[in-house]
């Protein structure tokens, strides 16, 4: 499809997407699918779906969470023990670019949506599907929610190091990382066939997915054979990200992050706070020993942030090149969010999609629909899409 690069929804205007997700994993991944322009057709069960009441929102179908996950989407519901429900099933399929399910693989199989009963019904189908385990994993079909993944795959082992005891990160790290992994995973495979003409069956098992995520920086010294080990350290794990004095910093009037990276930023920081010696400090000599040391040296930006208030750490660091910031809480985000208005649910906040294609003119973005609110719509296009079909046959 040719679009006009000013007027067009996205760079995916003209790809269409079954969504067969729950939760937040898998509709995060079709949010970003869909803020890219691709036509995103919600396949719901008549009591909608988990993340439609995950916490308060303005209308009993719509939390504040639903609002935007579920944004510029359509939403149909069908009964898929029904026959006439299979048929409209096998009908999206057929008339859809990318087929998106985090169902377990039993489940899928029982209602024939796995892999190769799609493929007989779209031989070029971009079919995504993700769970928790690997699909020739024993564990294949266990339940898996981003708590366990979060478990399974070294978060609770980097929490206990820090704190010392094993926790969990205090947002749902797993599902948002493998959501944002399927999302690149699925265009990958629309460049492919656009390129080739075939499609392509996609597996994010969310343990592989966070495993590698995880080891990129914390497989450290372990990575090679044998293990290359640091005096009194674990081979796993990146030394400055686990030290417990990684964090915000007090001020006079309240609190900042520093983060002074390069051994020249440790030497001119300690040097305008007053300390004797910080440019001959052998824990600043270069990069490798700011890493070794970073216990020390976050303990020793504490001792002197208090001394000024966050606005003068905050010049300072500017016009030093060391990177800072203020810490924003999570209302301080929700506050600079634009207000726009929902037909059912009244003014909301829109969160801004996570990349930006320079030169289109997208707009605002179409409301979280209703349970089911598309069903007429769509069944009206497969209808239509079906008589043109059939006039169009030799």
């Amino acid at each position: 499809m040719t679009t006009d690069d000013t007027t067009s929804r996205g760079p995916l205007t003209g790809i269409r997407v079954l969504d067969l997700t729950r939760v937040v994993m898998g509709p995060l991944a079709t949010q970003v699918l869909a803020d890219q322009g691709a036509d995103v057709i919600l396949l719901e069960a008549h009591d909608g779906d988990t993340n439609r009441v995950m916490g308060p929102g303005p209308h009993p179908e719509l939390s504040g969470i639903a609002l935007n996950l579920l944004r510029n989407k359509r939403s149909i519901s069908v009964d898929l023990k029904s026959a006439e429900g299979r048929r409209i099933l096998g009908d999206l399929v057929r008339g859809c670019d990318v087929v998106v399910s985090t169902m377990r693989p039993r489940a899928l199989a029982r209602l024939g949506l796995d892999f190769a009963s799609v493929k007989t019904l779209r031989d070029d189908i971009v079919y995504c599907q993700a769970q928790g385990f690997a699909l020739d994993s024993p564990r294949a079909d266990e339940p898996a929610y981003d708590d366990i993944i979060q478990a399974a795959t070294g978060v609770s082992d980097i929490v206990e190091r820090v704190t010392g005891q094993p926790g969990l990160m205090p947002t749902i790290f797993a599902d948002k990382v493998c959501g944002l992994v399927m999302a690149q995973a699925i265009t990958a495979a629309l460049l492919e066939r656009e390129r080739t003409g075939r499609g392509r069956h996609v597996e994010v098992p969310m343990t592989q997915a966070m495993s590698a995520f995880m080891l990129v920086e914390h497989g450290a010294g372990a990575i090679s054979e044998p293990p290359a080990l640091a005096p009194n350290r674990a081979a796993t794990g990146y030394p400055r990200v686990l030290s417990p004095d990684r964090r915000p910093h007090p001020t006079s009037d309240g609190w900042v992050h520093l983060l002074p990276y390069r051994p020249e930023h440790y030497a001119a920081l300690f040097s305008e706070a007053g300390l004797p010696g910080a440019a001959d400090d052998p824990r600043y000599a270069d990069l490798r020993a700011t890493i070794a040391n970073s216990d020390s040296l976050y303990r020793d930006v504490r001792r002197i942030t208090p001394t000024r208030t966050t606005g003068a750490w905050l010049t300072y660091c500017r016009g030093a090149g060391i990177p800072a910031t203020a810490v924003a809480s999570l209302q301080d985000l929700v506050d600079q969010l634009p207000l726009v208005d929902h037909p059912h649910a009244g003014r909301y906040r829109v969160i801004p999609p996570m990349s930006l294609f320079h030169g289109l003119v997208t707009g605002t973005p179409s409301p979280a629909p209703l349970v089911g609110e598309h069903t007429g719509e769509v069944l009206a296009e497969l209808d239509a899409d079906n008589l043109t079909a059939a006039t169009e046959a030799p």
